[in-house]
């Protein structure tokens, strides 16, 4: 606003940044697929609309990425693989398009877990390679949303929005030190996304702050005629959202799920449940009933949806799928139409358990991942990495939102002595974001200091 610097000026400098990222050793490979001249020509309508004004949003002028699952115009939409998205898009995701209309300059599609179907964001295949954790770029981001996380922390945009149906958001937002948040199942629309799990997957932004976060979800939450989930949605609120403490508010902890995670990141959580405490929040002991359950139930629903979905493409394109993928969807066509039914009968119970829990409880507090970004080895990008007790463990406090589509949203709130991120999650009951984006505001300031990774751009400079 002030004229000192301009969209214009930015987005030459992310230009500069893109080129030069992807020739470092190692490339950072968070941005996949980027157009100089798409770029430009919003940052230019940006840039005129500021002289003359008239701004779209608050997002007007703001570099953000999209994850490779949404169609972004004029793109191949390629989900992380080699076969999908042969000719560029010509149709944006609705997500794509409130984004434009709100004057956001997309500097690009950012790179994903093959399909989405793991949590490290390992893909190695031509068209992808392993996207950089930017705090230690020998360690993965995180998945599946895994390059929209590492062009935040990285710098090279403040916004980037991602899909989660078993943590894809929130885990390589916790990996890579910033902050995410998965919507209430419908809350934001995923029409033009990959259909891969219809009944867990929720869009969200990973961003650099609590405010960021809130501001984007405030643009893109709502109804779109064009995806049925989401259209009896109350209307989106930020209410209290800068209240100056947490008087009133109830904070639910089930201390041994809490507690089933490495001890660097305990210690850590449990002084942030302090923090909170302090700020006139009470926390309630709460009991989680059927966690094993809920875990097994969530890993039969999204992977027989996404073989439902996928099927064509495991008879056709097996031979072009990372390894990780077929034995994913190998393991799915193992599961039989009754166990689907089961576990359905499971997700019913457990939001009728969570409906009772938050008639005591404003929100359910959790560490965000049980332990830090794992390691990169070499035989990863030539292979890809399959290890389900890690996929187990990344996924442990993820799958209950996804399962029952209460949203979570995921904070920074220190780092392990080896200088990974480490993250804290609350969830809170369906469509009420805004008591999240509240608590989490409080959580940034328990957050003493931030390190800055060992790969950043400044795009302002």
């Amino acid at each position: 606003r002030s004229g000192k610097l301009t969209p214009s000026q930015v987005a030459k400098n992310i230009i500069a940044t893109l080129e030069d990222c992807d020739k470092s050793t190692p490339p950072l490979r968070a941005i996949v697929q980027w157009d100089k001249e798409q770029i430009m020509l919003m940052a230019e309508a940006s840039t005129a609309r500021y002289r003359n004004k008239c701004t779209l949003s608050y997002l007007d002028g703001i570099p953000v990425c999209l994850k490779e699952e949404f169609k972004v115009v004029p793109y191949h939409h390629r989900a992380g693989t080699v076969y999908l998205g042969t000719e560029p898009e010509t149709e944006d995701a609705t997500v794509a398009k409130k984004l434009r209309e709100a004057g956001a300059v997309i500097i690009g599609v950012s790179n994903m877990h093959e399909l989405g179907t793991g949590t490290t964001g390992c893909n190695p295949n031509r068209c992808h390679k392993i996207p950089r954790n930017p705090y230690k770029p020998n360690h993965f981001t995180g998945g599946s949303s895994s390059g929209s996380a590492a062009a935040v922390a990285a710098g090279l945009c403040p916004v980037a929005i991602g899909t989660d149906g078993g943590g894809s958001v929130r885990i390589p937002a916790s990996f890579c030190g910033v902050v995410g948040l998965k919507g209430t199942f419908g809350r934001i629309s995923s029409h033009g996304s990959l259909p891969l799990s219809y009944s867990t997957v929720s869009v969200g932004p990973i961003c650099t702050s609590v405010a960021d976060a809130a501001i984007v979800y405030s643009i893109l939450a709502g109804p779109d005629p064009l995806y049925p989930y989401g259209l009896k949605q109350p209307k989106a609120s930020l209410s209290d959202m800068c209240a100056p403490d947490l008087k009133g508010l109830k904070l639910g902890v089930d201390w041994t799920f809490f507690k089933a995670c490495d001890a660097e990141v305990l210690s850590i959580c449990e002084k942030a449940v302090e923090h909170l405490q302090s700020l006139g929040a009470s926390v309630v002991e709460v009991s989680l009933p059927e966690v094993e359950e809920v875990r097994v139930a969530h890993v039969i629903c999204i992977l027989s949806e996404m073989r439902d979905f996928l099927q064509p493409d495991f008879n056709k394109h097996f031979q072009d799928m990372n390894l990780d993928t077929r034995a994913n969807l190998a393991l799915a066509s193992q599961f039989t139409a009754l166990d689907y039914i089961t576990a359905n009968r499971q997700r019913t119970r457990t939001m009728r358990f969570l409906q009772e829990i938050f008639t005591t409880v404003n929100c359910i507090l959790t560490p965000a991942v049980a332990c830090t970004a794992p390691r990169i080895y070499e035989s990863d990008h030539l292979t890809g990495s399959s290890d389900f007790s890690f996929t187990a463990r990344s996924m442990r406090f993820m799958q209950l939102g996804n399962f029952t589509g209460i949203p979570g949203l995921v904070v920074p709130i220190g780092y392990s002595s080896a200088g990974l991120p480490i993250s804290f999650q609350v969830m809170a009951k369906w469509w009420d974001e805004a008591v999240l984006l509240r608590i989490g505001m409080k959580l940034e300031q328990f957050r003493s200091h931030t390190k800055k990774p060992s790969i950043y751009y400044d795009i302002l400079a």
